[in-house]
């Protein structure tokens, strides 16, 4: 098989098998107080100093988590509860802020307190494109509060989008946020580690935001280990509780070895993001070369060869009019490459992606999609061969789709 789903988990790099191994047999629960205790907290604290340095934050402001969905929870639940029950907290700030294409780890998280704690959610307008329409957020944010200043709970943005490969105006839509004194929080999962120095650089100190998630596993470390960004001068509320690890904000025992790989990667991983970036953006370029001009194939997201900055280097998103999402993917699946239609995180569910739907697609345009995400093991003779095979993997499914419908 040939690996194109990068933006779903991608494998593990080297330097974290390495840190892994000779981390593992030695480092103790970094609570305790005796010798091993010492030693795994001080790996631990060396680490958090690493991933800070990595993503532009102090280390104080990490704090670890299980991975990205954890980090959105925690965000977006502790933001919540904070500014309506907490200290200088207001009950009547009940609305959250936030664009119709979010990861579900945001979007279900939303959609949970507005069933059970009253929140209202108010969509943020994304363009065709699916990129947010920044002077539509900014006239909708002073609308509301002209109306009810006392509203807003917070707002959230992804950095970049984890189907379309659409990178989002988060500082712009931070600073806004900052001058009317709201929270403001982004799920980085998919621009860390990717974004290169055109399209801005990851960098928690300088988006503006209030917290910003990350995830080890998208970018070569293991899975189940990741980090929410939280200011010092930022309350949350803690989701769960127990021993009153990280800042009180995440309990549990931290997982030393997994955390010393994330850093060891991401120290790696944003060292080499020109290079790789500008690399995985000429083969992104030759997949796009193969289905340009195929008939019934439409690119979802910005334009590449138009807007290079606005779009995630490693990503190329279709849709194909006539076919089904998982004819193509069952196809690509036989021919030996591993694709995707959308997120993993709701894979096996057969419906139309809310992301394109956001974007204005109807039901049966948003069917037919499908996402080749590049990375660190992808090579040149891996998109030859798929570039190879994409116009006929198309044109039989665009028949199937007709034949089914006959």
């Amino acid at each position: 098989m040939t690996y194109f789903d990068h933006a779903a988990t991608t494998p593990v790099k080297p330097t974290a098998l390495r840190v892994l191994t000779e981390q593992m047999p030695q480092l103790s629960n970094p609570s305790s107080l005796h010798g091993s205790g010492r030693r795994a907290r001080l790996a631990v604290d060396s680490a958090r100093a690493q991933l800070a340095e990595a993503v532009g934050a102090h280390p104080s402001e990490v704090i670890f988590t299980s991975g990205g969905t954890e980090a959105d929870n925690l965000a977006i639940k502790g933001m919540w509860w904070q500014r309506r029950l907490g200290k200088d907290g207001d009950p009547r700030r009940r609305r959250i802020l936030l664009p119709g294409i979010e990861h579900h780890a945001v979007l279900d998280t939303a959609e949970w307190l507005e069933a059970q704690e009253q929140a209202e959610l108010v969509m943020i307008p994304v363009d065709a494109e699916g990129v947010v329409d920044l002077a539509g957020f900014s006239e909708q944010l002073q609308r509301l509060l002209a109306e009810e200043p006392e509203s807003i709970a917070l707002v959230t943005a992804m950095w970049a989008n984890n189907e379309t490969g659409a990178v989002q105006p988060v500082a712009e839509m931070a600073e806004l946020c900052r001058e009317k004194g709201i929270p403001f929080h982004t799920d980085a999962v998919q621009a860390f580690g990717s974004l290169a120095a055109e399209a801005g650089p990851v960098s928690f100190s300088a988006s503006g935001a209030s917290t910003m998630a990350v995830s080890g596993h998208k970018i070569g470390a293991p899975v189940g280990i990741g980090a929410l960004l939280v200011r010092r001068e930022v309350v949350l509320t803690p989701v769960q509780h127990g021993g009153g690890q990280e800042r009180d904000f995440r309990s549990g025992t931290l997982d030393a070895a997994g955390i010393c790989a994330f850093a060891a990667v991401a120290e790696e991983t944003v060292a080499g993001v020109e290079a790789e970036a500008a690399r995985l953006a000429l083969l992104r370029d030759r997949l796009l070369e193969a289905v340009d001009g195929v008939e019934g194939v439409t690119l979802r997201g910005p334009d590449p060869r138009i807007r290079p900055a606005d779009r995630l280097p490693n990503n190329l998103h279709i849709t194909v009019d006539g076919a089904e999402g998982d004819s193509l993917l069952f196809m690509l699946d036989m021919a030996g490459f591993d694709t995707a239609t959308g997120s993993a995180c709701t894979a096996g569910v057969p419906r139309a992606s809310h992301v394109l739907l956001a974007m204005g697609l109807s039901e049966e345009e948003a069917r037919g999609a499908q996402r080749f995400s590049l990375g660190h093991t992808t090579t040149e003779e891996d998109v030859v061969k798929l570039a190879g095979a994409l116009p006929g993997i198309i044109a039989q499914a665009r028949d199937a789709g007709r034949n089914s419908r006959r």
